[in-house]
């Protein structure tokens, strides 16, 4: 069963808990009120540092059972690594900090938790992305485990925070908060197996949002047609799962004012289709739709923080199946920008969603700028590996935007370079273009393709999420299989460059 955690804050002193964190920086002693808490203790802090190694680095700690002098079971003390004033830590570092709270404690059965945080570093931005980090590490997705009889998991954990200003604090983990809940469901959504969350299933989820005030449209097949997305439907046709495009709009900002647009690819499951995927790890194709799912979780958190911003999420949802009536290599479908398609590669099929989507955003919602988002090419993970996601875009004014946002939310981004000489590259002998340009330059030649779909003038950014999104190692912040890479980034991002 999931723990649920509370996160509270409270200024000092300590009351009873169960357990109480300090944090130490490295080669120095608790500091502040965290030192007035040790000395109630009785302990000669250096000298039982010393005898375990402790330094103060981050990951390192110091476990004492039944501390004399408070009334708690537990004391740890948490490295903090080194102080330097003249060069704070960033947001992500304070998330970081957070989500290795979570793993020190989660493992100690302890339902009241206490943590000292009164340095002058310990800004409210600095503890709400704490909370942030806390919350994100403390995320599980075990509701199809059965719970076992003898499972003595605590079921609710209490966190307080004991800080200088609890109201300034309060006010800043309310601001925070509504973009983890946001990563929280776009994890839960790529976590959930796809028998479960098809393309309906995952329409109806996005059109929850409509009750907090999001405005929901729900396309369908025959609208679908209507419209002329041959590209999108290429991709559908081989599955029993009827396609569907989710349009979710927020109106925060000013009238009249153009939004700016997120498209998301939403490919429930990657079979390959007829170019069949080789079945070792084909299980994890479940999460090709990482990008639909932080859109979602994107819009969920700009309508629950009540952003100041127009902006307006499209997510194309499909699933790719082989079977009698899927597309075959060798086919030429019409996109609904009249662009024809020469199918090559029915493995390459994220792009051919979103070459409707964003034709669809430009034509329908005249957007300031669109960012799409895709597991779209392992070649992305060959180049970068994990630690980055792959920016590609024709606006050096857009990308700078979305390199910044990732520094500050530890959701990295790393320009690649888009160019004639790559575009060349996927001219078709028998269309316009062909959706597949072989190995080289897998990840460029992807995002060439979309940009085909693009209007001139129109500020586009391509992410290509296939390292980060899922699969990923563990970090700080996410122990499980779905990170919700892009709902961080991009709130922050709108945060600081659309919000009136």
């Amino acid at each position: 069963m999931p723990q649920n955690l509370v996160i509270k804050t409270a200024p000092l002193p300590l009351g009873q808990a169960g357990l109480v964190v300090l944090y130490a920086s490295e080669g120095q002693p608790p500091g502040g009120a965290a030192a007035g808490v040790w000395t109630r203790t009785g302990l000669d802090f250096e000298r039982i540092a010393a005898s375990i190694g402790f330094k103060g680095k981050p990951g390192q700690a110091i476990d004492i059972a039944g501390p004399n002098g408070l009334d708690a079971k537990r004391l740890l003390v948490l490295g903090a690594g080194k102080a330097d004033p003249d060069k704070p830590l960033s947001g992500a570092a304070w998330a970081d900090r957070g989500g290795s709270l979570a793993a020190k404690t989660m493992g100690l059965a302890a339902a009241t938790v206490s943590v000292v945080l009164d340095g002058a570093e310990a800004t409210p931005s600095a503890i709400a992305e704490l909370a942030a980090g806390l919350r994100l590490r403390h995320y599980k997705f075990d509701k199809y485990k059965s719970r076992k009889k003898d499972d003595d998991t605590v079921e609710e954990i209490t966190v307080t925070l004991h800080v200088a200003d609890p109201a300034a604090a309060d006010a800043a983990i309310a601001a925070r908060q509504p973009a983890v809940e946001g990563q929280i469901l776009a994890r839960d959504l790529i976590n959930e197996p796809p028998n479960v969350l098809g393309t309906v299933e995952f329409a109806d989820r996005a059109a929850a949002l409509s009750g907090l005030g999001v405005e929901v449209e729900v396309l369908g097949q025959g609208e679908l047609e209507a419209l002329g997305m041959y590209s999108m439907l290429s991709v559908s046709q081989g599955s029993a799962r009827p396609p569907r495009l989710v349009v979710m709009r927020w109106n925060g900002g000013d009238p009249g004012t153009a939004p700016v647009a997120f498209v998301g690819k939403g490919v429930v499951f990657d079979s390959g289709g007829i170019s069949i995927k080789p079945a070792a790890g084909m299980e994890e194709m479940k999460g090709d739709m990482g990008g639909a799912a932080a859109v979602t979780g994107l819009m969920h958190a700009l309508a629950s923080r009540k952003a100041k911003a127009n902006a307006v999420g499209i997510i194309g949802i499909v699933e790719n199946m082989p079977s009698g009536t899927s597309m075959r290599p060798g086919d030429i479908v019409r996109a609904a920008s009249g662009v024809t398609i020469e199918i090559v590669n029915t493995d390459a099929e994220g792009r051919l969603v979103l070459a409707d989507a964003l034709w669809y955003a430009q034509e329908k919602h005249k957007p300031r700028a669109i960012v799409d988002l895709a597991t779209l090419t392992g070649a992305i993970g060959v180049a970068l590996g994990s630690d980055h996601a792959g920016l590609f875009s024709n606006s050096d004014e857009l990308a700078t935007r979305l390199v910044a946002a990732g520094l500050e939310t530890g959701e990295k981004l790393w320009r690649l370079p888009l160019g004639p000489a790559y575009d060349k590259l996927i001219e078709s002998r028998f269309a316009d273009i062909k959706n597949s340009a072989g190995r080289p330059a897998g990840s460029i030649t992807a995002a060439q393709f979309l940009a085909r779909f693009v209007s001139s003038g129109t500020a586009w950014a391509h992410l290509d999420i296939a390292g980060v999104a899922l699969n990923s190692p563990a970090s700080e912040t996410n122990a499980g299989w779905a990170s919700g890479f892009g709902v961080a980034l991009l709130d922050r991002f709108v945060r600081d460059g659309y919000e009136t």
